[in-house]
């Protein structure tokens, strides 16, 4: 492995939820608006953020993202990680690294790792509880990297999204950028299966 210590992002990158997460999206936007959109469109507008979504189909919907929230923790009762994801968080313990999360969920993100059957391999999870602005600003990540001591040079940040990459360089750090389709410049590698990082 390449690094000592990884910080992960959740949704798209260990949780493969973007398929559930679009259906539940399209799901509420039709019980809250009577509006149709395709599953496929909702797909890549989360890809970018949910916020992004939000503001493109739903910003006029009263009460829309609740509704969106709701049925998309229904979805993540039995949450499915992509492959390797155990088995990379895994080695990077047994090789005497850390693991790190930083997510823009709340306190939701530690049942859906415990469900997981991952919450073992995490040094600290950072929810937006926490209150730090959501990435791509760096405090997050700039939190971790102090309060454990982690010497950029060793420490990487993996996520499927520009925002997540954004942070880390603005952090100082690395980014791993994954995604099936498509690769980031400004990552220091892409990779289009967790287990590439064995």
């Amino acid at each position: 492995m390449d690094y000592k210590n990884y910080i992960w992002d959740l949704g798209g990158t260990l949780l493969d939820n973007y398929e559930s997460s679009s259906h539940a999206f399209a799901a509420a936007l039709w019980e809250t608006a009577e509006r149709v959109v395709m599953h496929e469109e909702v797909y890549q507008a989360l890809k970018i953020s949910t916020e992004h979504a939000v503001e493109t189909y739903a910003s006029d919907v009263p009460g829309f993202l609740a509704v969106y929230k709701r049925l998309e923790a229904e979805t993540l009762e039995q949450p499915i990680l992509f492959k390797g994801a155990k088995e990379v968080l895994e080695a990077v313990k047994t090789a005497g690294g850390k693991n790190f999360m930083i997510s823009h969920r709340n306190r939701q993100v530690l049942d859906i790792l415990k469900k997981s059957g991952i919450s073992e391999f995490f040094t600290e999870v950072v929810t937006s509880d926490n209150g730090f602005p959501r990435k791509p600003d760096p405090s997050s990540l700039n939190y971790l990297l102090d309060k454990y001591q982690l010497l950029p040079a060793e420490t990487v940040v993996i996520g499927d999204r520009s925002l997540d990459i954004e942070a880390g360089v603005a952090a100082g750090i690395d980014g791993i950028f994954f995604d099936a389709e498509s690769s980031h410049p400004q990552a220091k590698s892409n990779i289009k299966d967790l287990k590439a990082l064995l």
